[in-house]
This record gives structure tokens, sequence and C-alpha cells, in this order.
């Protein structure tokens, strides 16, 4: 199945996620379909802000569908099918960022930024351009907790940090977006 960002809006149907997981589990293939439609847009957004990289992001969302189609029997329920995806997601950019080491470089608290000024003006940067200059710990934390609502401890497990090192990021990438959004 290969990614169409076009085809990634949440198609209304009157079936739920979980009926949609039971068929899936027996190997029907469009109730997988379905999720996919229903779900995909959010993950390649999540990847987006992860990662910064809109290509790898769509590499990143196939290889999250294609692990949690393997760990579906693990789903058990006790959450949103969509939660249990989007943490599936994560791990999928976390583990990307870690094997080419964009991630752990960026995890030093004391780092200063060496960008210099921003590649143009507030006024043209946007939000989510900003998000995207983050330096990746910054950038992953402050999507992990103000956008994806993980807490500190959460994020702390996942990253493998002390839950100070992650609201010392979440502080330092509130910071470095109001100086980009303030030009």
């Amino acid at each position: 199945m290969s990614l169409n960002v076009s085809e990634l809006v949440r198609q209304p149907g009157p079936v739920d996620d979980l009926e949609l997981v039971d068929r899936a589990r027996q190997n029907d293939f469009s109730a997988w379909e379905q999720l996919y439609r229903i779900h995909g847009g959010r993950v390649f957004a999540l990847c987006v802000r992860l990662c910064g990289d809109r290509d790898m992001a769509e590499d990143l969302t196939q290889e999250a569908f294609v692990l949690a189609w393997r760990k579906l029997s693990g789903f058990r329920g006790d959450s949103a099918f969509g939660s249990w995806l989007y943490r599936v997601a994560t791990n999928a950019v976390l583990s990307y960022l870690r094997k080419n080491k964009h991630f752990i470089n960026s995890l030093d608290v004391d780092e200063l930024v060496e960008d210099g000024q921003a590649d143009g003006t507030a006024e043209q940067l946007g939000l989510e351009a900003a998000i995207g200059k983050l330096p990746d710990g910054a950038r992953t934390v402050f999507v992990l907790y103000s956008l994806e609502g993980y807490t500190h401890d959460e994020i702390a497990e996942m990253l493998g940090i002390a839950q100070g090192s992650s609201k010392a990021q979440l502080h330092r990438a509130r910071q470095l977006l109001k100086s980009y959004l303030e030009g």
C-alpha cells in the first residue's frame, strides 16, 4: 500500500475502529485500509512534526502502519486504537532518529542554538515552520507534550531521558519558538 497524502482524509462511516481492528485481525485487508484512511493523516502529521522532513515522514508513516499491522494482535483495547497507533508511530520515528544520530546529539539541554538568525522574517515563518526549525530534541518533546498530549513521565520513558530533561527541552522549545515567531 503506497502513501497518497490526498487519500488520508477521514472517511466517515458507520464502522468504528474496534470493529475494523477485529476484522483486520482476521486478515480483512479492506478493514486495515479503512483504518489507514481514518488515521493516516494524523500519523503523517505526527511524523512530519517529529522528524521535520515530509519525504521521510511518508516513509515513517508507512513504517508505522507496517509495525502496527505486525503488532495488531498485541492491541488489547485498553485505550483507543488511534492512541495505540500514534504511540507505535512515535516509537518508529524515535527509532529512526536514534539510528541516524540526529536525536541523540540534540538532547544536551545546555547546547546553544548555533543557527544564528532565522531564514526569513517572523511573519513568513508560521508555527509549523517554526516547529520545524527547532533542534530535534526540543522539537520532539514539544510535539509529544504540547501537540500529542503525552506527560513528561511518558516522554522521559519513551526517549530514555530524565523527566527534568523533558521539562528543560520543552522550556527550550518554547523559548526558541517565541524568538522565531517574534523575529
